[in-house]
C-alpha cells in the first residue's frame, strides 16, 4: 500500500498516552494520514456525524459512554461501512472472538508493539481482517452465546443506546429525554428489543445486556 495514500482515521480512548501510540503507529505508515481523536463514546459519535468518509476506526472497549461490546455493536450498525479496529488491554481469546463476530475488523492488545499496530492497521486498510497470530481463536463458544451474540447483532443503534440505558437503571421518561424522543417511542424500542432478544421482560434484556460486559464473556466460552 502506498506510504502516501491519504486516510482518515479516528482513534478513540480515553488514555492521552496510548491515542499517542496509535498515532505513531498511523503516522509512521501514513505521514498524509488526517487523525481525528476522541476521549469519550459521546465525543466520537459527534465526530462521526460531523466528518464524513472516515476509513477507519480505532476504538477502545472500555472508554467512557461504552458498556462492554456496546461502542462496536453501535457503530457497526449505524456505520456499517467504517471498518472498526478493537483496541483493548483484555487478551481473553474470547473477547477477541466475540469482537470479530460483531463485526470488528481487526483487534489489537494495547501490549502490542508500535510495528504490530502498524502491520494490523494497513491490513485493515486494505481490506483484510487481522487478530494477533499468537492467540488461538479456534475454539468455538457454547450454543448459547452464539445464539446471543446474533441476537445482540440483530440490534439498530437506536435499541443498543436504549438497552445501555436500560442496563444502567433509566426509567423510559428519562431515556425519552435522554435521547430527546417520546416515551412512546421508547417503549416501542424497548418492545423490539424484547422481542429480538427473546425475553419477556425488561430485567431478563437487562441479563442479556450485561452479557456485553467484556469481563464475564470469559465465563461463558467453552474450554
Amino acid at each position: 500500500m502506498d506510504a502516501t495514500t491519504s486516510f482518515r482515521l479516528v482513534i478513540a480512548d480515553d488514555h492521552p498516552m496510548f491515542r499517542g501510540a496509535l498515532r505513531e503507529a498511523v503516522v509512521r505508515s501514513f505521514p498524509d494520514a488526517a487523525l481525528f481523536e476522541a476521549g469519550a463514546f459521546d465525543e466520537l459519535q459527534g465526530l462521526l456525524e460531523r466528518e464524513d468518509d472516515m476509513d477507519l476506526v480505532l476504538l477502545d472497549l472500555t472508554m467512557p459512554g461504552v458498556r462492554g461490546f456496546s461502542g462496536l455493536m453501535y457503530l457497526r450498525a449505524q456505520y456499517p461501512g467504517v471498518p472498526v479496529i478493537v483496541v483493548s488491554a483484555n487478551e481473553d481469546p474470547g473477547v477477541i472472538r466475540h469482537c470479530m463476530e460483531f463485526g470488528a475488523s481487526g483487534f489489537i492488545p494495547k501490549t502490542s508493539s508500535v510495528d504490530t499496530m502498524r502491520a494490523a492497521i494497513a491490513a485493515v486498510l486494505e481490506g483484510r481482517l487481522w487478530t494477533p497470530p499468537d492467540i488461538d481463536l479456534s475454539a468455538g463458544a457454547d450454543k448459547e452465546t452464539r445464539a446471543l451474540v446474533s441476537r445482540l447483532a440483530t440490534l439498530t443503534p437506536q435499541q443498543v443506546r436504549v438497552l445501555m440505558m436500560l442496563s444502567e437503571g433509566l426509567l423510559n421518561k428519562q431515556i425519552a429525554y435522554e435521547l430527546s424522543v417520546s416515551e412512546a417511542t421508547v417503549k416501542a424500542h424497548v418492545s423490539a428489543i424484547l422481542q429480538k432478544l427473546g425475553v419477556e421482560s425488561r430485567t431478563q434484556a437487562v441479563i442479556a445486556a450485561s452479557k456485553m460486559e467484556a469481563g464475564n464473556w470469559s465465563s461463558s466460552v467453552a474450554g
